[in-house]
């Protein structure tokens, strides 16, 4: 695929991604390399442009993470953002000096003033709100370098060398505090670089359907299909790709919300691939029966799973292709600089060893999670598929506290889909990031009508999250709480409570178990 590119160089810094995921919305395809990717590597990359990261580290510590002052001299345009603004100025000369009074460090929104004849600046207002999060500072810029911006605290916000198309700033224009900075990245990008924007969901749909079918040619493709949205648009780019070519296998494992095995097959029963669903319910939840601890039940799910989608495997033949539906992130994930190996090739790893690949096939794996959702819509593939909430593998057997049985897990499905409905109706389905319900293990005494009741409790939960790191409760308006409980209460059997989950992640998980 032939995009312009711009490369974020990573020296450790928490925003990497965001700042890849703001070049990317401004139509510029984008890749995030650590700081140690070689010299050659970059030139033969061919970037427009290229962002340094912040980073945690003080750039004039011997064991700092520093390149060789060459990528300053290959004449592309640089970006560096807080410590890469410090290691722009000390690779070139200039001097950076921990702030040992406290007045000269800044944290938060700071007031800054920029210079609009700056093309990074360009058609900005000139007094903005900008996030500063640095405890080192510039005190000296190298040679040809200018201000271009300054706050009360700091006289080098933000600094350039205009005829070599060096820039620096010492906030973080990549997140929503820093009030302009979409539109500082865009001048940087448009302005600086040179990029007209070609990064299209039509685009990229269109190359990697070429691409995938040269590739296959005659052969034959597996996936196993979760009704994930990754798994999902995978299975709806191969289908266009190469169709009767892919076969999916579907285990409804019996523990997925309401109505959603059902969704997932119409969503592919006209697709033109060989769709495979395995109702496996019953037998998931005998292996089930009387457990409560909640890794022992991710681990019968995990290995049980496995079981049947060998047992399908095996009855299709020889396969030359598995496709996996990675993604940008996970492929950050799998090692990317000095970070710890999160996961790799997670959605392969437990896939068992006699089918013979020829070679795995990731057609997801430069996009993030709403390029997925975008490319999705863009094929055509069902809305409640494409919005689908994020939905854990072992289902609602980490949703269910304690043993799980039959009834439980039909009194859940019913309560999370009036609570997902409810949700829905007052349009928040897109502002909170992830909300489901939990049946706990607790009963408690009620009155209904004239009568006792001893039945179960249901935690509603709601967060708000950008990465899934962290995450902070969501403030669900109270009528539509009171609105979802009343109709919980009176439409679904064995409840009798509902309480809300206002803890955040850390100290909580977002899921129960």
């Amino acid at each position: 695929m032939s995009h312009e590119l711009v490369l974020v160089l990573d020296f450790g810094g928490q925003y990497n991604q965001l700042i890849a995921r703001r070049v990317r919305e401004h139509k510029i395809y984008c890749e995030v390399k650590s700081y140690k990717t070689p010299i050659e590597e970059i030139k033969a990359m061919n970037p427009k442009g290229i962002i340094f990261t912040g980073g945690p580290n003080s750039v004039y510590l011997d064991d700092s993470p520093r390149m060789d002052r060459e990528i300053l001299e290959l004449g592309i345009p640089v970006l560096g953002i807080c410590y890469g603004a410090q290691f722009l100025v000390y690779a070139l000369g200039g001097v950076i000096e921990p702030a040992h009074d406290a007045s000269l460090s800044e944290y938060g929104k700071t007031e800054c003033e920029i210079d609009t004849s700056s093309p990074l600046f360009d058609g900005l207002e000139k007094n903005t709100i900008v996030w500063m999060s640095h405890n080192d500072y510039i005190s000296k810029v190298p040679d040809g370098f200018k201000s271009i911006g300054h706050s009360v605290k700091c006289p080098y916000g933000a600094m350039a060398d205009e005829e070599r198309k060096l820039y620096g700033v010492q906030f973080h224009p990549e997140v929503n505090h820093t009030v302009q900075g979409f539109d500082m990245l865009g001048n940087f990008l448009t302005k600086i670089c040179g990029c007209r924007g070609d990064w299209t969901m039509e685009s990229y749909a269109e190359t990697a359907i070429r691409d995938i079918r040269a590739k296959v040619g005659d052969g034959k493709a597996l996936l196993a299909l979760s009704g994930g949205v990754d798994s999902s648009v995978a299975c709806k780019l191969l289908a266009k790709a190469i169709g009767s070519q892919l076969t999916c296998i579907f285990v409804d494992h019996g523990l997925m919300r309401k109505n959603e095995g059902d969704e997932v097959e119409a969503a592919f029963a006209d697709s033109g691939v060989n769709f495979v669903r395995v109702n496996a319910g019953e037998r998931f939840l005998s292996k089930l029966a009387g457990v409560e601890e909640p890794e022992r039940k991710r681990k019968i799910i995990g290995e049980e799973f496995i079981r049947v989608f060998e047992e399908e495997a095996k009855k299709i033949g020889k396969v030359d292709y598995l496709v996996q539906g990675t993604i940008y992130p996970d492929v950050i994930e799998s090692g990317l600089g000095d970070a710890a190996v999160i996961k790799s090739h997670h959605n392969v790893g437990g896939l068992p060893d006699y089918v013979d690949f020829k070679e795995i096939i990731e057609p997801l794996r430069l996009l993030f999670k709403d390029e997925v959702r975008a490319l999705g819509t863009t094929l055509g593939l069902d809305e409640k598929l494409v919005w689908r909430q994020p939905f854990p593998g072992p289902g609602l057997a980490i949703r269910i506290i304690g043993d799980i049985t039959p009834e439980k897990v039909a009194t859940l499905q019913d309560a999370d889909a009036i609570f997902r409905e409810e949700i829905a109706n007052a349009g928040l389905d897109r502002s909170i990031n992830q909300y489901f319900a939990v049946l706990t293990n607790m009963r408690s005494v009620g009155v209904m009508g004239d009568g006792r009741t001893y039945d179960y409790t249901l935690a509603l939960r709601g967060v708000s999250t950008s990465d899934f790191m962290t995450a902070d409760f969501s403030r669900i308006p109270y009528d539509v709480l009171e609105k979802v409980s009343v109709r919980i209460v009176n439409e679904v059997k064995n409840i009798n409570r509902i309480v809300y989950d206002i803890t955040s992640k850390p100290p909580a998980t977002i899921e129960w178990e």
